[in-house]
């Protein structure tokens, strides 16, 4: 079980400026706690918390909906195409030991879903207003929440006996 925790970070490919900057903070705050900083590669809070990842040194993974790796946004370090379309958004979820949602457009909703569905947990940060999201109130306490829950998610799975740091 690795201990490096994976947080996908979700939310509309054409974001406000406002929630560009609170993804980018979330990247920026997930690398500096080592994580790994999954989205689906493209534009708006998925470029922006990619952003973030790599001015802290992070490593981001993009979950492309297309065939081609050259479509991801510039700060994805590894492009994985899918050639799944929205469908990639599954691919997403079970990726990440937890999802941070900024915003939110119909494809974040579907994220959440997925995660909920399949006990993957979820910090909001001005999404949907749906039971089972924990809510944040800034990028920080995003990020923070994010990691406690990714740690116990790894610490639940590991097998008996084995530490999980």
């Amino acid at each position: 079980m690795p201990a490096t925790p994976y947080v996908a970070v979700v939310g509309p490919g054409e974001a406000s400026a406002a929630e560009a900057e609170a993804a980018e903070a979330v990247g920026r705050l997930l690398a500096e706690a080592g994580a790994i900083v999954v989205t689906g590669g493209h534009g708006g809070v998925m470029a922006a918390a990619c952003r973030g990842a790599r001015s802290a040194g992070g490593l981001t993974v993009g979950i492309l909906p297309g065939a081609d790796r050259h479509a991801a946004n510039e700060a994805v370090t590894v492009a994985i195409p899918t050639g799944l379309g929205e469908l990639r958004n599954g691919l997403i979820v079970r990726a990440a030991d937890v999802v941070v949602a900024v915003g939110g457009a119909y494809g974040t909703l579907s994220e959440v879903a997925l995660a909920l569905k399949t006990q993957v947990p979820v910090v909001g940060l001005n999404t949907w207003p749906i039971d089972g999201i924990e809510s944040a109130v800034a990028p920080r306490d995003a990020a923070g929440r994010a990691l406690e829950l990714a740690a116990r998610a790894r610490a639940l799975s590991a097998p008996p006996g084995e530490a999980v740091a």
